[in-house]
């Protein structure tokens, strides 16, 4: 049987898992927490189902066809599938490091409410991006907000966290 090799275009499914025993992302339906479906900014609809793979729930159901060595996924599963069969499955861990980096609390920073603009009323969950002086934007969730001030964390929600994928190659195409 045919193992699959670096440039070969493959069709997979996987389940990604933190230490925990969540999932936080899949490409098999029966994984997919639909509760992160019920955003109103998600665009699916309102029973769950993630029709539309750019939906931001996390999960994009159905199988991914990716280009081994492209960069698509992180480069340990690239490693991984090189060398499967179709039918094959493994487990690959990804250390923090390796994937969002480790958690920085130099990324954490609070900002008073007067320097922020008027029209920007955050609320602790609330995913923004935000610019600076020189216009370099970044990615910020509010970790916490009060009347006076509003804390801002850069990390990557997935930063410090070791990832686990259970990766199935389904056909080498």
């Amino acid at each position: 049987m045919a193992q699959a090799k670096q440039g070969d275009k493959v069709k997979i499914d996987y389940t990604g898992t933190l230490e925990d025993g969540s999932v936080f992302d899949s490409t098999l339906e029966s994984e997919c927490d639909s509760e992160e479906c019920d955003s109103e900014d998600c665009g699916c609809e309102e029973d769950g189902d993630c029709g539309d793979d750019d939906c931001g729930c996390g999960c994009e159901t159905g199988p991914m066809v990716m280009t081994i060595g492209s960069g698509e996924l992180f480069p340990l599963i690239d490693e991984a599938l090189a060398g499967m069969a179709p039918g094959d499955k493994k487990t690959v861990v990804i250390p923090a490091a390796d994937a969002f980096g480790e958690y920085d609390k130099e990324r954490v920073f609070t900002v008073p409410r007067g320097e922020l603009p008027d029209d920007l009323d955050p609320v602790v969950g609330d995913e923004l991006v935000l610019a600076n002086e020189d216009e370099e934007e970044m990615g910020v969730t509010v970790i916490e907000a009060n009347a006076e001030s509003v804390t801002f964390d850069a990390n990557h929600p997935l930063a410090g966290e070791n990832l686990t994928f259970e990766v199935s190659l389904l056909e080498i195409l």
